[in-house]
């Protein structure tokens, strides 16, 4: 009996981890994201399209993988996996990516992979690929182009983190600050200054600021805070802790404000030819911890900032 391909991004990752584990390739670093890359090509060339209003591949895919998307529920997620009773029965199999991945460190003699290597080696093998059409090679070089745009994302956001000191410290004293002005806006009170001990009124700017990282127009925004403080409140009540990984739509918006304040420190930083020696130490410190807390070697975290710097400068 034909057993379909599995449909999620992080179990085709363990899958491609195993399978290369197993194999001589086992010596070689591969770069953070590389095989998610991989395995987001491959996961939506197995996927069908939903006849679900709204929803394209890449949301299906993320809400197979277990994350949240905005405007649907657990009940849509259940339909979309009765739509089709074959999903998953066509696409790429792990073992090809497993070669092209074998076959580009060969040929390129590399001492790292990373994911645009890996992309570039799908790519190239689709035309010697014997089973898929001329049509379906179309298609698949759509989805290695999605891929290369999830992996743009993930990269920016880790060259990001890692520029941020003590990001979890910086993004939960925003937070903090954001729940307390929300507090003060729903309930009709002041804030207290923490040096002044003056009262003032809750700072719109700020709450705003946040707010429009992830699209919440000025009409939506009461109904957004008042929504956060009802589950603060339901929190309390049942004596659990509302922390900054708490609400997802709320932790996005503080990370892309965090993010928004830095880029330009970023873009300058990752893109000079010739670093000053501020520079300098900041990029040594970045590669410090992308080496130590992200899982990169010293390679190929100067090649995920030189590809950051030409993505921010574009």
């Amino acid at each position: 009996m034909p057993i379909p391909y599995n449909l999620k991004v992080s179990e085709e990752e363990k899958i491609y981890a195993k399978l290369i584990k197993q194999s001589d390739m086992a010596h070689v670093h591969i770069a953070p994201h590389a095989l998610r890359a991989a395995a987001i090509f491959s996961v939506l060339t197995r996927l069908k399209e939903s006849k679900k209003q709204g929803m394209d591949l890449v949301k299906k895919m993320r809400m197979y993988d277990g994350e949240e998307v905005e405007g649907y529920k657990e009940a849509d997620l259940k339909e979309m996996q009765n739509e089709y009773l074959d999903e998953g029965m066509t696409g790429i199999d792990p073992r090809y990516v497993i070669n092209r991945i074998s076959s580009a460190l060969i040929r390129h003699n590399l001492e790292f992979i990373n994911a645009l290597d890996v992309l570039r080696a799908l790519k190239d093998g689709l035309d010697q690929h014997p089973s898929i059409t001329k049509e379906e090679r179309e298609k698949y070089l759509n989805f290695i182009s999605t891929a290369r745009k999830e992996y743009d994302e993930l990269a920016k956001k880790e060259v990001q983190k890692a520029f941020v000191y003590s990001f979890d410290e910086s993004a939960r004293t925003l937070f903090n600050n954001y729940l307390d002005n929300i507090e003060a806006y729903c309930n009709w009170t002041k804030i207290k200054d923490p040096l002044t001990g003056e009262e003032m009124d809750p700072d719109e700017r700020l709450m705003r600021s946040i707010e429009e990282q992830i699209g919440i127009s000025e009409n939506a925004k009461k109904a957004f805070r008042e929504e956060i403080l009802i589950r603060m409140s339901s929190y309390s009540r049942k004596g659990r802790k509302f922390d900054y990984n708490t609400h997802e739509r709320l932790r996005e918006a503080i990370e892309k404000k965090l993010f928004a304040d830095l880029k330009d420190i970023v873009k300058i930083t990752t893109s000079t030819k010739t670093p000053d020696e501020t520079q300098l130490k900041r990029i040594n410190e970045v590669i410090k911890r992308l080496v130590e807390e992200h899982g990169y070697t010293t390679a190929s975290a100067n090649e995920l900032l030189r590809y950051v710097g030409s993505l921010l400068n574009r």
